[in-house]
């Protein structure tokens, strides 16, 4: 069924699915929706716009679990921006990009998550998902190594054949993304 707007007396019945917990690892993702928003400031960061993107994150047959995870839109976070953008097919490592936000919705990448442990106003310790960074998709991180010129270590040497069988296998990749090492959320 499509998501829609309720009306005031429309009738529910959907009891909505198990919350589902992932443990740590790298997962694909879906950009569901993003929302406009304008950031205060804090005594890290001045206030800049903030973009709120509500972030479904697939565990396979463990389930699936939404998050919210904030990018906030200044030169302290350009890395991070660039890694989200990277992660979602968007831009290519080093290359400048021009903020396509319209294009953001039902975007696909990768990304690391983390159990987040907080104490809720109850009292109580709480866990729940959190994006600790995106994941530079594989061929966009060798094809920038080779333009590069780097040399590859040997396990970073990946064929077409080897590329392909790796896109939906968690474990596949050896190569580390050329990522921020912020933590997310840390503003």
């Amino acid at each position: 069924m499509d998501e829609r707007e309720f009306g005031w007396d429309d009738v529910i019945e959907n009891d909505g699915g198990d919350w589902v917990l992932l443990p740590e690892g790298e997962y694909p993702f879906t950009v569901k929706s993003f929302e406009r928003k304008r950031f205060n400031g804090s005594a890290k960061l001045p206030p800049c716009n903030q973009a709120e993107l509500t972030i479904e994150i697939d565990g396979g047959s463990l389930g699936k679990t939404t998050v919210q995870h904030s990018l906030f839109l200044h030169s302290k976070t350009e890395g991070l921006l660039c890694a989200f953008f990277t992660a979602i097919g968007h831009r290519k490592h080093g290359e400048p990009l021009r903020m396509n936000w319209q294009a953001v919705p039902g975007a696909t990448g990768r990304c690391k998550v983390y159990v987040d442990k907080w104490e809720g106003r109850d009292g109580k310790e709480h866990e729940s998902n959190r994006i600790q960074k995106f994941i530079e998709p594989i061929e966009m991180a060798v094809q920038s190594n080779v333009t590069a010129g780097n040399n590859l270590p040997e396990a970073c040497s990946l064929s077409q054949a080897n590329m392909n069988s790796a896109r939906g296998n968690q474990a596949a990749s050896s190569v580390e993304p050329a990522t921020s090492r912020w933590k997310a959320g840390a503003f």
